[in-house]
């Protein structure tokens, strides 16, 4: 009785978490649709309707989409298959499990590590993690080329939707950004009391007012993303270095454009659409050449270095490895 009752109260917390996560994306809406009625309703700037609905249309667009784009996650072959997972949860013998999971990993083509030089193993979801993917514990899932969980979004930022998301940034800059230009001389009219109508005072004064208040915010996340993405870093990963077989080094720099590249895609005429166009599957990503580290003879030497002509493209499988659960 006990236990069924701990399951309901469980079971309605986790019911109320998953509400209430809705509530940041609830504010955002209910604030645009605000902005919108005051812009359009209540001051009636004619000559700057066009290019506002053009403008609010992206931002709108990529918003959505930064929202109901699923996160990614690994594909079967990352997976314990049903079998091998009842033998790795009965088997105590640490030794064996390692080995279990040594013989998987050996046909992955997986070359991070955990800070241990271990293999990254996520023991939730019983797979090894591929290249750049993370455990989010708010999804309760691994996603691939996880960035972060965004409340804002209520959704967690990845292969997925990374690109989405940085649009959303950009087109929510240059909202605030025309909202504030193209009002600020209206603000100069209700300072001088040039305004009749008390309502439109109103209007006028919250909307610069918000509007300068999230491009600030909004134009320092976004210039921090932009440095992610010219140096080809998620947000965990400037947190956390990747550790590879040859060291902690960010083997993931391809140089700045084709940095660019592995997010929105080769073809340029996508780069401000929110269709998707990152290239590969986000299980594995192209890296630097890794041959240096693979020689005996320049074991001693730094591999990883800012050579952009030294690449190499999606890796396949890696070899010896060490074992060790990572959340």
């Amino acid at each position: 009785m006990r236990r069924s009752w701990k399951m309901a109260l469980s079971g309605g917390l986790r019911c109320c978490r998953r509400v209430l996560s809705w509530v940041p994306v609830l504010v955002i809406v209910l604030v645009v649709l605000w902005s919108y009625y005051a812009y359009v309703f209540e001051l009636c700037l004619v000559i700057y309707l066009i290019f506002y609905h053009a403008i609010f249309v992206f931002f709108t667009w990529t918003y959505w989409k930064s929202i109901f784009t699923l996160p990614q996650q690994p594909n079967k072959k990352f997976h314990l298959s049903y079998s091998d997972k009842e033998r790795y949860e009965n088997e105590e013998r640490p030794e064996v499990q390692k080995q279990m999971l040594i013989d998987m990993a050996k046909k992955l083509p997986v070359y991070t590590r955990t800070g241990s030089g271990a293999v990254r193993f996520c023991d939730r979801c019983h797979l090894i993690k591929p290249d750049r993917c993370h455990h989010c514990s708010v999804c309760a899932m691994c996603v691939l080329k996880m960035d972060h969980h965004c409340p804002w979004v209520n959704n967690c930022i990845g292969f997925s939707n990374y690109k989405f998301f940085l649009q959303f940034l950009a087109y929510s800059v240059l909202y605030c950004l025309y909202i504030a230009t193209t009002v600020f001389n209206y603000f100069i009219k209700y300072w001088r009391g040039e305004l009749p109508s008390v309502r439109s005072k109103f209007h006028v004064l919250f909307l610069l007012f918000v509007a300068c208040m999230f491009f600030v915010s909004l134009v320092i996340l976004f210039g921090y993303h932009c440095w992610l993405v010219s140096r080809n870093k998620t947000t965990l990963e400037a947190f956390c270095t990747p550790v590879f077989t040859s060291g902690p080094k960010n083997g993931f720099n391809l140089g700045f454009i084709k940095n660019i590249q592995q997010v929105f895609g080769d073809n340029k005429k996508f780069w401000l659409i929110p269709i998707g166009s990152s290239p590969g599957d986000g299980h594995s990503f192209p890296m630097r050449s890794v041959n240096e580290s693979q020689n005996p003879l320049l074991a001693n030497e730094e591999p990883w270095e800012d050579n952009e002509d030294e690449t190499r493209g999606y890796p396949e499988a890696s070899s010896s490895l060490t074992v060790e659960t990572e959340t």
